[in-house]
């Protein structure tokens, strides 16, 4: 019961997050402009890492995890997200199993003008066991950091934490509690879409000389 109040209190809490930065973003809005300095409206994200899992057996192992993902902005502060993801859990001298999942989050990023930003993800997916031999629901929560280091290209480094609706993930059922394991990665964010938009209103919009012309006599 401890373990499944926790896990309640960690995903309200990102809820919360996200729609405390709502209200911030309400308070503080930027133009698209400002947003498509460093953004666009479409990215595609590639993530390489280590997952580790949180089951009925101890020792637990470090395993590899890849993700290949989509992400459109809804607004310069949120964004709706799928993606798919392979890799391992393993517990030492027990199992080591190949799993997938698809996941559908819905994200957001706190400073969307800067360069670098925190950011936060809460949402859903099916997880499953190589060939399709099991499949549970799940639900995943998660927060990074990106940093924009070239025109449109961005890096992140982010933790994830992912709750089976199932006991038998690791081939074990004990206890009470339904499995868990985290998710921890660098990955690379590619922007695209919004570049020529920002352009066209970056000429439309007044400057010194167009407001202030010099005329010759």
């Amino acid at each position: 019961m401890v373990k499944k109040n926790t896990y309640i209190k960690f995903f309200v809490s990102i809820i919360m997050g996200l729609i405390a930065l709502n209200g911030f973003a309400q308070k503080h809005k930027y133009s698209k402009s400002d947003f498509y300095l460093y953004r666009g409206d479409n990215v595609v994200d590639v993530v390489f890492g280590t997952a580790v899992p949180n089951g009925d057996y101890s020792d637990p192992m470090f395993e590899f995890y890849m993700h290949l993902g989509y992400k459109r902005y809804i607004t310069p502060h949120l964004n709706i997200n799928v993606s798919y993801n392979k890799f391992n859990l393993a517990y030492k001298d027990v199992t080591n199993d190949g799993f997938m999942s698809f996941d559908v989050n819905f994200e957001g990023l706190i400073f969307p003008h800067k360069r670098f930003s925190p950011f936060a993800y809460v949402g859903g997916g099916l997880n499953a066991a190589n060939y399709f031999e099991q499949s549970d629901a799940k639900i995943q929560g998660g927060v990074g950091v990106e940093y924009i280091f070239t025109d449109n290209i961005g890096v992140t480094l982010f933790s994830d934490y992912n709750y089976i609706f199932s006991d038998n993930l690791d081939g074990k059922v004990f206890g009470d509690a339904n499995d868990v394991y985290w998710r921890m990665a660098i990955g690379f964010n590619f922007y695209f879409g919004g570049s020529k938009r920002k352009v066209k209103t970056n000429e439309n919009e007044p400057t010194i000389i167009n407001s202030n012309p010099i005329i010759n006599n």
